[in-house]
């Protein structure tokens, strides 16, 4: 009986400690947006795995996909620039229907056409994501949305789970394409090109099931108005003017009445977003550090590393697919263990020390001459590179006012895909050289000085909601020294 019950404690507490009950407890809204990325990072997943073979397959050289991923990412910069900016004030769900249109249309051009500049076109307005992770304007209006709708205490829970679903959804993504394609070309006899062309075909279907997700969206969705009434300096006014702050009890009986307190007029809907000072130190900050990051991102994203494999191993899609397939659904399960690490040692920490190992493991894929070593690397850097980010984003949502969330998550994304767009026309360039190796390292190297930026700058830092909470004690204390004082 008793090891029964010790049984029942420890699954609850591991129900807990995985945010399985947040996630089940969550909104319906919740749940459609964590199935929006699920499918959306399935085909980015799919497509990232022959991306560059397909673009190899049409005869173009490796400087030239290099230049295609980089001209796709500063596409992307001004795509999600615009839609970020004022999503807010157009409609998230609006923005959302629109990114998953295009999405279509972009896989259903990848499939008939074969021409550069017409695929590089769609690849930008359609958001063909050469990394396999998350580009476009989705990620910012998702996460502001999630944040709004889930309450601080288990707001890393519910990211956890954003991440887990995604990165679940890319391994899948990956794996089938992979085994997919293998068949059709060994079983059905299929050219490379027309295997990878069904891909695409799959992506625009993909887009067409996330778009109907969209629509299933509800208005809790939406923006919340501002409410002025429960700002803190407006609560305070109403204590003074009540009396509850007068150390004289005689002055407010015989006294007159108080005065009503002004409140702001709410304004009227803007598209345009409104950032406080605080928040644009902050966002200039960390734009600088994650711009950092993004470019050593760039030097490898998936779409490079899958390409790495096939020259110097020669490993077929069916393999990479699987090999992929591992890695995503490591950093799946590490996502949720991010999140309980985060409750004990803070999330500036979790996200320092889980991402830096991971930078050093990437410097060191391209050394080994022996394919397993070099996977053994790739799946150990797979197992801590995502446990960052539900701790980051549960801190940038946090660190910043709740009406400027998509504003400067948006903002934030165009800083990371601008500089990220720098990196795979390099990586093209030292493959042209044979010198793959080198972009490795540099990434592996400039990811460890951001590790190390972020400690510095940001241990100990103090969020928006920290200070609120901090306020309202002080409120509280205040009201409660007023109460005892007129009795």
């Amino acid at each position: 009986m008793a090891s029964t019950n010790s049984l029942i404690s420890l699954l609850r507490r591991l129900r807990t400690e995985l945010g399985i009950d947040s996630i089940l407890n969550s909104s319906r809204d919740t749940k459609l947006l964590c199935l929006q990325r699920f499918v959306r990072l399935f085909a980015y997943g799919a497509s990232t795995l022959i991306l560059a073979a397909y673009l190899s397959s049409l005869g173009i050289s490796d400087t030239r996909i290099g230049l295609f991923m980089t001209l796709t990412l500063l596409g992307d910069v001004v795509i999600s620039f615009g839609l970020t900016l004022f999503a807010d004030g157009l409609g998230r769900r609006n923005v959302l229907i629109a990114g998953a249109s295009l999405m279509t249309a972009s896989g259903i051009i990848f499939t008939l056409n074969d021409k550069y500049w017409v695929l590089v076109t769609a690849s930008i307005l359609g958001v063909i994501s050469p990394s396999g992770s998350e580009i476009g304007p989705f990620r910012a209006i998702e996460e502001s949305t999630l944040a709004q709708l889930t309450p601080s205490a288990i707001r890393s829970d519910i990211f956890a789970w954003y991440m887990l679903v995604g990165t679940a959804g890319s391994a899948g993504g990956m794996i089938l394409c992979g085994w997919i394609v293998e068949e059709l070309k060994s079983v059905s006899g299929w050219a490379n090109t027309r295997a990878y062309r069904l891909i695409f075909g799959l992506y625009a279907l993909l887009g067409i099931l996330k778009l109907v997700l969209s629509l299933m969206l509800s208005d809790a969705c939406e923006p919340e108005p501002e409410k002025p009434l429960h700002h803190p300096d407006v609560q305070l006014d109403v204590l003074e003017a009540e009396g509850l702050l007068s150390d004289d009890e005689n002055e407010q009986r015989e006294g007159s009445r108080p005065q009503p307190v002004a409140v702001p007029n709410v304004q009227k809907k803007s598209i345009w977003p409104q950032i406080s000072p605080s928040s644009r130190s902050v966002l200039i900050k960390l734009s600088f550090l994650f711009a950092f990051d993004s470019f050593a991102s760039g030097l490898t994203p998936q779409s490079w590393i899958t390409y790495f494999f096939t020259r110097k191993f020669g490993l077929p899609e069916g393999k990479l697919g699987t090999l992929f397939f591992v890695t995503n659904i490591v950093a799946s399960v590490s996502n949720l263990v991010a999140a309980s690490i985060s409750k004990r040692i803070g999330l500036v920490k979790t996200m320092v020390f889980t991402h830096l190992p991971s930078a050093i493991l990437l410097a060191l894929i391209p050394v080994p001459s022996n394919v397993i070593l070099a996977m053994t690397f790739l799946v150990l850097r797979a197992s801590m590179q995502s446990m960052d980010q539900a701790p980051r984003q549960a801190f940038l949502s946090a660190v910043v006012l709740p009406n400027e969330r998509t504003a400067v998550m948006g903002a934030l994304n165009v800083a990371k895909t601008l500089s990220q767009s720098g990196g795979p026309v390099v990586t093209g360039w030292l493959a042209s050289l044979n010198k793959f190796w080198i972009a490795f390292l540099i990434a592996g190297s400039l990811k460890a000085g951001y590790d190390l930026a972020m400690l510095k700058m940001f241990l100990g830092y103090k969020t928006h909601e920290d200070k609120v909470a901090q306020r309202g004690e002080v409120q509280d204390e205040v009201s409660s020294n007023s109460r005892v004082q007129l009795s």
